[in-house]
């Protein structure tokens, strides 16, 4: 970095003012000492004022006439962040930002000084990864303060945080998070070369970040784990994963993904193996249920009603002797409400949503079966697949599995099991063909790593966890030992 600055990249005030198209924020105060003059300029909602008097304008004020000059203010003047050597894009760009421009008359030299004032929120609960057992806070949308965050939870000399900026018209500040000596380079340079190739006027937050990222577009399932707790966003970088911050955004991201990570929670970690691998399943099985009920129920009551008890069937046929729409549009009537019942929940208050979802839910279900439009049977099939798209830690899965669910009810309504099971075979080769920053989508089973099964599909002993694992690649495999001390028994052994 120079010490000087030229001359043509230096605006004075009436010129910075043309350039924001005459803003009544941008302010320029004039400081004439011992016949040198100096601007001030600044925008008056991004600055601290008390900082800006104090240790700028009064500064200036008391300097004797000999040290008003470019070299000595580089050096002295006491705010942390300065600025020396810039061109007049980034002038605009810091103005914009909270910074203060410093401009000397006598010798067209100037400074950029750091005074902004963010706008911030205290750190809170994490509202879409709720949580029983473990740490409580989430991310905010202050970059410095997730970053603190990090810093203060993972004290390691090589975890590195490398600066980009993203966005053409209105640009953002990231940081790739991941630690030197554990993360691949392969799965670094992937990352940074999607991060260069991305060309957009902004990004808004950090999931369309991830959607810019993705490496199919088109695919229904995220390639990317979002997450708002940084216990979660720690523990994947500690395994050889990449994470990623976005100014502005109280969401982080998380890369390479695979299919079974999108199952996984936190809380896993912090309950004991043999409850946390049950649960584990219990959410595999309601993803499965919720994506594959419906479309079973309709194909079997169309086309396969043989494979039904004589006793049920009974039930059924009764349940079903006033609907006068075929099983797949009865299907289809329920699902779609459904659906218009959560998205009119999560767009109100959150009290009236609730209220709204569960007397909704009560109300028109009851209405619906005593018109004759559905049967009771259906009502239990298709409450049981909401619930069970709930159950994923991740809201995106669920979104995923909820949106996959109305092909397979449409492929059960037209071939019946035949057309479940093609749904089922075109649903495997999407998965095994997807990829996350160019790692298979379905590791660990595909590739198959046998070692990787504990911390996907099941939960072991924490003493079971001594390497790290391979589908990340990680430089360093192996964590530091889990020693057990020998116990003396009080009881006498025969």
């Amino acid at each position: 970095m120079t010490n000087t600055t030229n001359k043509n990249n230096c605006p004075n005030y009436k010129k910075i003012k043309y350039i924001l198209n005459q803003s009544p924020d941008l302010l320029c105060r004039t400081i004439e000492v011992a016949g040198d003059c100096l601007e001030v300029v600044f925008m008056k909602n991004l600055i601290k004022t008390e900082t800006v008097n104090e240790y700028i304008i009064k500064f200036i004020q008391q300097l004797p006439k000999k040290d008003i000059t470019y070299p000595y203010l580089m050096k002295n003047i006491p705010i942390g962040e300065v600025k020396i050597d810039f061109k007049e894009q980034e002038i605009i760009s810091s103005l914009l930002n909270g910074f203060v421009y410093i401009y000397l008359l006598k010798e067209s030299k100037a400074l950029l000084v750091n005074c902004a004032n963010p706008i911030e929120r205290s750190i809170e609960k994490a509202e879409t990864e709720s949580l029983v057992y473990g740490p409580k806070i989430s991310f905010t949308e202050s970059l410095a303060s997730n970053i603190k965050i990090i810093r203060q939870n993972l004290n390691n000399s090589n975890l590195c945080t490398d600066e980009l900026e993203i966005g053409e018209h209105v640009k953002k500040q990231l940081r790739i998070i991941y630690i030197k000596d554990l993360t691949d380079e392969d799965i670094l340079k992937t990352l940074k070369h999607k991060l260069e190739n991305i060309i957009t006027d902004d990004i808004s937050d950090s999931s369309v970040l991830a959607q810019c990222l993705e490496d199919n577009h088109y695919s229904f399932f995220p390639q990317f784990i979002m997450t708002e707790l940084p216990d979660r966003f720690l523990y994947s970088i500690l395994n050889g994963r990449v994470g990623i911050l976005l100014d502005r955004s109280p969401v982080a991201i998380i890369g390479p993904a695979n299919f079974f990570s999108f199952f996984e929670s936190t809380e896993d970690i912090y309950l004991r193996w043999s409850l946390s691998t049950f649960i584990r399943y219990i959410r595999l099985l309601a993803m499965a249920g919720s994506l594959l009920f419906t479309a079973f129920y309709v194909a079997i009551i169309t086309y396969h009603f043989e494979l039904i008890p004589s006793r049920l069937l009974i039930i059924i046929g009764q349940s079903r002797s006033l609907v006068p729409f075929p099983p797949f549009l009865e299907v289809l009537l329920m699902e779609l409400l459904i659906e218009l019942l959560r998205e009119a929940g999560a767009r109100l208050p959150s009290k009236v949503g609730q209220t709204m979802g569960i007397v909704g839910g009560i109300v028109i279900g009851q209405a619906t079966v005593e018109a004759g439009l559905t049967s009771n049977i259906l009502i239990i099939i298709v409450a049981f697949s909401a619930l069970g798209a709930f159950s994923s830690p991740i809201y995106e899965m669920g979104t995923a599995i909820r949106i996959c669910r109305f092909p397979f009810i449409i492929l059960a309504g037209i071939w019946g099991l035949n057309g479940i099971m093609v749904g089922i075979c075109v649903l495997m080769v999407h998965l095994l063909r997807l990829t996350s920053l160019n790692k298979p989508y379905l590791a660990p089973l595909y590739p198959f790593r046998i070692k990787d099964l504990k911390y996907f599909l099941i939960r072991l002993p924490h003493h079971f966890y001594m390497r790290r694992p391979v589908v990340n690649r990680p430089l360093k495999t192996l964590r530091a030992e889990w020693k057990l001390k020998n116990i003396d028994k009080d009881l006498d052994e025969f």
